[in-house]
Protein backbone atom coordinates (compact mmCIF):
# COMPACT_ATOMS: atom_id res chain seq x y z
CA UNK A 1 0.00 0.00 0.00
CA UNK A 2 1.56 3.52 -1.05
CA UNK A 3 0.58 5.55 1.94
CA UNK A 4 0.55 9.99 1.87
CA UNK A 5 0.62 11.24 5.04
CA UNK A 6 -1.00 15.02 4.30
CA UNK A 7 0.69 16.76 7.03
CA UNK A 8 3.15 19.51 7.60
CA UNK A 9 5.21 18.56 10.60
CA UNK A 10 7.05 15.23 9.71
CA UNK A 11 9.08 15.57 13.55
CA UNK A 12 5.72 15.82 15.40
CA UNK A 13 4.92 12.47 17.58
CA UNK A 14 1.57 11.33 16.07
CA UNK A 15 3.16 11.37 12.58
CA UNK A 16 6.20 9.80 13.11
CA UNK A 17 4.23 6.79 14.83
CA UNK A 18 2.08 6.63 11.97
CA UNK A 19 5.28 6.45 9.48
CA UNK A 20 6.84 4.27 12.09
CA UNK A 21 3.78 2.09 11.98
CA UNK A 22 3.09 2.07 7.86
CA UNK A 23 6.85 1.14 7.56
CA UNK A 24 6.55 -1.90 10.23
CA UNK A 25 3.74 -3.04 8.25
CA UNK A 26 5.24 -3.36 4.31
CA UNK A 27 3.44 0.34 2.96
CA UNK A 28 5.56 2.60 1.65
CA UNK A 29 4.45 6.13 3.37
CA UNK A 30 5.44 9.65 2.01
CA UNK A 31 4.87 12.45 4.36
CA UNK A 32 3.57 15.95 2.11
CA UNK A 33 3.12 19.09 3.60
CA UNK A 34 -0.12 20.51 3.23
CA UNK A 35 0.51 23.93 2.26
CA UNK A 36 2.92 23.26 -0.60
CA UNK A 37 0.65 20.85 -2.80
CA UNK A 38 -1.02 22.74 -5.47
CA UNK A 39 -3.91 21.33 -7.98
CA UNK A 40 -5.12 21.65 -11.44
CA UNK A 41 -9.15 21.24 -11.07
CA UNK A 42 -10.64 19.75 -13.79
CA UNK A 43 -13.35 17.30 -14.59
CA UNK A 44 -11.37 14.49 -16.45
CA UNK A 45 -7.73 14.38 -15.15
CA UNK A 46 -7.75 15.98 -11.78
CA UNK A 47 -3.92 16.58 -10.41
CA UNK A 48 -2.05 17.42 -7.22
CA UNK A 49 1.34 18.59 -7.72
CA UNK A 50 4.12 19.22 -4.94
CA UNK A 51 7.51 20.47 -4.95
CA UNK A 52 7.29 20.42 -8.76
CA UNK A 53 5.98 16.71 -9.84
CA UNK A 54 2.62 15.19 -9.87
CA UNK A 55 1.25 13.27 -6.41
CA UNK A 56 -0.18 10.13 -8.50
CA UNK A 57 -0.23 6.00 -7.77
CA UNK A 58 -1.39 6.32 -3.78
CA UNK A 59 -3.53 4.05 -2.73
CA UNK A 60 -5.08 5.84 0.53
CA UNK A 61 -3.88 9.29 2.76
CA UNK A 62 -4.08 9.96 6.03
CA UNK A 63 -5.51 13.87 6.74
CA UNK A 64 -3.60 15.44 9.37
CA UNK A 65 -4.88 18.34 8.94
CA UNK A 66 -3.66 21.43 11.47
CA UNK A 67 -7.18 23.62 12.86
CA UNK A 68 -5.41 26.69 11.58
CA UNK A 69 -5.46 25.34 7.56
CA UNK A 70 -8.62 23.81 8.28
CA UNK A 71 -9.86 25.72 4.43
CA UNK A 72 -7.16 24.74 2.08
CA UNK A 73 -6.15 21.00 3.96
CA UNK A 74 -10.08 19.84 2.78
CA UNK A 75 -9.19 21.29 -0.52
CA UNK A 76 -6.24 19.46 -0.84
CA UNK A 77 -8.18 16.59 0.41
CA UNK A 78 -11.28 17.14 -1.99
CA UNK A 79 -8.42 16.88 -4.52
CA UNK A 80 -7.19 13.38 -3.68
CA UNK A 81 -10.57 11.75 -3.10
CA UNK A 82 -11.59 12.92 -6.91
CA UNK A 83 -7.96 11.24 -8.05
CA UNK A 84 -9.55 8.16 -6.54
CA UNK A 85 -7.73 8.09 -3.40
CA UNK A 86 -9.28 6.35 -0.24
CA UNK A 87 -9.25 8.65 2.80
CA UNK A 88 -9.10 7.46 6.46
CA UNK A 89 -11.47 10.23 7.25
CA UNK A 90 -12.94 11.86 4.46
CA UNK A 91 -13.34 15.68 3.50
CA UNK A 92 -16.67 15.92 4.02
CA UNK A 93 -16.57 14.42 7.86
CA UNK A 94 -13.70 16.39 8.98
CA UNK A 95 -15.77 19.79 7.99
CA UNK A 96 -18.57 18.66 9.99
CA UNK A 97 -16.35 17.63 12.80
CA UNK A 98 -14.07 21.19 12.81
CA UNK A 99 -17.38 23.37 12.69
CA UNK A 100 -17.83 23.31 16.97
CA UNK A 101 -21.58 24.13 16.27
CA UNK A 102 -22.46 22.00 13.53
CA UNK A 103 -20.98 19.48 15.11
CA UNK A 104 -22.72 20.04 18.26
CA UNK A 105 -26.50 20.27 15.94
CA UNK A 106 -25.42 16.68 14.39
CA UNK A 107 -24.50 15.34 17.50
CA UNK A 108 -27.93 16.74 18.68
CA UNK A 109 -30.35 15.55 15.87
CA UNK A 110 -28.76 12.20 16.67
CA UNK A 111 -29.70 11.88 20.36
CA UNK A 112 -26.21 11.87 21.43
CA UNK A 113 -25.87 13.35 25.28
CA UNK A 114 -23.96 16.65 25.30
CA UNK A 115 -24.04 19.47 27.73
CA UNK A 116 -26.58 22.52 27.45
CA UNK A 117 -25.62 24.85 24.87
CA UNK A 118 -26.97 27.94 23.55
CA UNK A 119 -25.87 30.01 20.66
CA UNK A 120 -26.17 34.26 19.46
CA UNK A 121 -25.85 36.74 17.73
CA UNK A 122 -26.44 39.28 19.68
CA UNK A 123 -25.85 39.88 23.34
CA UNK A 124 -29.07 42.09 24.64
CA UNK A 125 -29.95 38.84 25.83
CA UNK A 126 -27.16 37.62 27.71
CA UNK A 127 -29.27 37.00 31.22
CA UNK A 128 -31.44 34.45 29.08
CA UNK A 129 -28.69 33.06 27.21
CA UNK A 130 -27.24 31.88 30.53
CA UNK A 131 -30.50 31.25 31.84
CA UNK A 132 -30.35 28.65 29.04
CA UNK A 133 -27.69 26.88 30.16
CA UNK A 134 -28.79 26.94 33.77
CA UNK A 135 -27.06 29.91 35.24
CA UNK A 136 -23.76 30.27 36.08
CA UNK A 137 -20.88 28.73 36.15
CA UNK A 138 -21.02 28.49 32.65
CA UNK A 139 -18.41 27.82 29.65
CA UNK A 140 -18.25 30.02 27.12
CA UNK A 141 -15.96 28.70 24.18
CA UNK A 142 -14.84 30.43 20.94
CA UNK A 143 -16.07 28.43 18.11
CA UNK A 144 -12.81 28.44 16.56
CA UNK A 145 -10.72 27.70 19.29
CA UNK A 146 -8.66 24.57 20.13
CA UNK A 147 -6.65 23.11 22.04
CA UNK A 148 -8.41 24.36 25.69
CA UNK A 149 -7.50 28.40 23.99
CA UNK A 150 -10.66 30.46 24.09
CA UNK A 151 -12.54 28.59 26.73
CA UNK A 152 -13.37 30.80 29.60
CA UNK A 153 -15.11 29.54 32.43
CA UNK A 154 -17.99 32.28 33.36
CA UNK A 155 -18.10 31.95 37.66
CA UNK A 156 -20.96 34.65 38.53
CA UNK A 157 -23.56 36.28 35.98
CA UNK A 158 -21.22 39.41 35.74
CA UNK A 159 -18.27 38.44 35.02
CA UNK A 160 -19.91 35.74 32.41
CA UNK A 161 -21.32 38.72 30.71
CA UNK A 162 -18.71 40.69 30.98
CA UNK A 163 -17.24 37.68 28.76
CA UNK A 164 -19.66 37.48 26.40
CA UNK A 165 -19.51 41.08 25.63
CA UNK A 166 -15.91 40.95 25.43
CA UNK A 167 -16.11 38.24 22.81
CA UNK A 168 -19.42 39.48 20.56
CA UNK A 169 -17.46 43.32 20.63
CA UNK A 170 -14.31 41.26 18.98
CA UNK A 171 -16.96 40.49 16.45
CA UNK A 172 -15.90 36.70 17.06
CA UNK A 173 -18.72 33.80 17.80
CA UNK A 174 -19.12 32.10 20.90
CA UNK A 175 -21.07 29.08 22.45
CA UNK A 176 -22.27 29.08 25.47
CA UNK A 177 -22.58 25.40 27.79
CA UNK A 178 -23.53 24.52 30.90
CA UNK A 179 -20.78 23.63 33.23
CA UNK A 180 -20.53 20.11 34.31
CA UNK A 181 -19.35 20.03 37.78
CA UNK A 182 -19.39 16.60 39.11
CA UNK A 183 -16.51 16.17 36.12
CA UNK A 184 -14.31 17.66 38.78
CA UNK A 185 -12.27 19.24 36.07
CA UNK A 186 -11.30 15.33 34.65
CA UNK A 187 -12.80 14.35 31.22
CA UNK A 188 -12.29 11.25 29.03
CA UNK A 189 -10.88 10.94 25.66
CA UNK A 190 -11.92 7.80 23.69
CA UNK A 191 -10.19 6.99 20.83
CA UNK A 192 -12.31 5.44 18.08
CA UNK A 193 -11.41 3.02 15.17
CA UNK A 194 -13.92 1.81 13.41
CA UNK A 195 -16.73 0.53 14.98
CA UNK A 196 -14.77 0.32 18.47
CA UNK A 197 -13.03 2.41 21.11
CA UNK A 198 -9.63 0.90 20.70
CA UNK A 199 -8.14 2.90 23.85
CA UNK A 200 -9.15 5.53 26.85
CA UNK A 201 -7.79 7.69 29.05
CA UNK A 202 -8.90 10.10 31.59
CA UNK A 203 -7.22 13.82 31.71
CA UNK A 204 -7.07 16.12 34.40
CA UNK A 205 -6.55 19.92 34.08
CA UNK A 206 -3.28 21.44 35.99
CA UNK A 207 -3.92 22.72 39.71
CA UNK A 208 -6.83 25.47 39.46
CA UNK A 209 -7.36 24.89 35.76
CA UNK A 210 -11.00 23.88 34.44
CA UNK A 211 -9.83 22.85 31.34
CA UNK A 212 -8.14 19.01 30.72
CA UNK A 213 -6.48 19.62 28.12
CA UNK A 214 -2.54 18.39 27.44
CA UNK A 215 -1.38 21.00 26.06
CA UNK A 216 -2.55 23.03 29.05
CA UNK A 217 -0.59 21.01 31.67
CA UNK A 218 -3.16 18.51 32.21
CA UNK A 219 -1.96 15.21 32.98
CA UNK A 220 -3.81 11.62 32.01
CA UNK A 221 -3.91 8.14 32.72
CA UNK A 222 -5.61 4.75 31.43
CA UNK A 223 -9.30 4.28 32.33
CA UNK A 224 -11.70 1.50 32.32
CA UNK A 225 -14.95 2.69 30.70
CA UNK A 226 -18.43 2.09 30.72
CA UNK A 227 -20.34 0.02 27.96
CA UNK A 228 -22.74 3.60 27.67
CA UNK A 229 -19.36 5.20 27.26
CA UNK A 230 -17.92 2.97 24.72
CA UNK A 231 -21.61 2.88 22.91
CA UNK A 232 -21.99 7.10 23.33
CA UNK A 233 -18.30 7.45 21.81
CA UNK A 234 -19.07 5.16 18.83
CA UNK A 235 -22.43 6.71 18.10
CA UNK A 236 -20.83 10.27 18.04
CA UNK A 237 -17.98 9.32 15.56
CA UNK A 238 -20.56 7.59 13.44
CA UNK A 239 -22.85 10.91 13.47
CA UNK A 240 -19.65 12.90 12.44
CA UNK A 241 -19.02 10.01 9.65
CA UNK A 242 -14.99 10.11 11.06
CA UNK A 243 -13.38 6.25 10.90
CA UNK A 244 -10.95 7.50 13.28
CA UNK A 245 -11.71 10.21 16.20
CA UNK A 246 -10.82 11.64 19.33
CA UNK A 247 -14.02 11.74 21.29
CA UNK A 248 -13.80 14.05 24.32
CA UNK A 249 -16.74 13.44 26.52
CA UNK A 250 -17.55 13.90 30.30
CA UNK A 251 -18.80 12.40 33.34
CA UNK A 252 -22.25 13.92 34.59
CA UNK A 253 -25.14 12.84 36.98
CA UNK A 254 -27.53 12.21 33.71
CA UNK A 255 -24.98 9.84 32.15
CA UNK A 256 -21.71 10.53 29.29
CA UNK A 257 -22.13 13.96 27.54
CA UNK A 258 -20.02 14.89 24.46
CA UNK A 259 -17.88 17.72 24.36
CA UNK A 260 -16.16 17.49 21.32
CA UNK A 261 -15.04 14.91 18.36
CA UNK A 262 -11.61 15.62 16.83
CA UNK A 263 -10.55 14.23 13.45
CA UNK A 264 -6.65 14.31 14.08
CA UNK A 265 -6.58 13.14 17.23
CA UNK A 266 -2.99 13.78 19.09
CA UNK A 267 -1.73 9.78 20.02
CA UNK A 268 1.06 11.01 22.31
CA UNK A 269 -0.95 11.19 24.89
CA UNK A 270 -3.01 8.41 24.73
CA UNK A 271 -0.53 6.27 23.68
CA UNK A 272 1.97 6.51 26.46
CA UNK A 273 -1.33 7.11 29.35
CA UNK A 274 -2.31 3.19 28.08
CA UNK A 275 0.49 1.52 26.57
CA UNK A 276 -1.60 0.99 23.28
CA UNK A 277 0.09 1.14 20.07
CA UNK A 278 -2.61 3.27 18.39
CA UNK A 279 -0.75 4.14 15.20
CA UNK A 280 -0.32 0.15 14.20
CA UNK A 281 -4.24 -0.28 14.85
CA UNK A 282 -4.95 2.77 12.45
CA UNK A 283 -2.49 1.70 9.55
CA UNK A 284 -4.20 -1.77 10.14
CA UNK A 285 -7.77 -0.73 10.20
CA UNK A 286 -6.42 0.97 6.41
CA UNK A 287 -5.13 -2.49 5.50
CA UNK A 288 -9.04 -4.16 6.45
CA UNK A 289 -10.59 -1.67 3.77
CA UNK A 290 -8.02 -1.40 1.12
CA UNK A 291 -8.33 -5.28 0.43
CA UNK A 292 -8.35 -5.91 -2.95
CA UNK A 293 -12.23 -6.16 -4.10
CA UNK A 294 -13.42 -4.12 -1.42
CA UNK A 295 -16.21 -2.13 -2.35
CA UNK A 296 -15.06 1.13 -0.04
CA UNK A 297 -11.16 1.24 -1.62
CA UNK A 298 -12.10 4.32 -3.47
CA UNK A 299 -12.76 7.76 -2.03
CA UNK A 300 -16.64 9.29 -3.35
CA UNK A 301 -14.91 12.46 -3.93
Amino acid sequence: MKIALLARNAELYSHKRLMEAATERGHEIEQISTLKCYMNITAHRPELRYQGRKLEGFDAVIPRIGASITFYGLAVLRQFEMMGVWSLNESVAIGRSRDKLRSLQVLARKGIGMPVTAFAHETARTDDLLEMVGGTPAIIKLLEGTQGIGVVLGETPRSAKSVIEAFRGANVNILVQEFIKEAGGTDIRALVIGNKVIAAMQRKGAEGDFRSNLHRGGSAKPIKITPEERSVAVRAARAMGLNVAGVDMLRSNHGPVIMEVNSSPGLEGVEKATDIDVAGKIIEFMETHLKPGNTRTKGKG
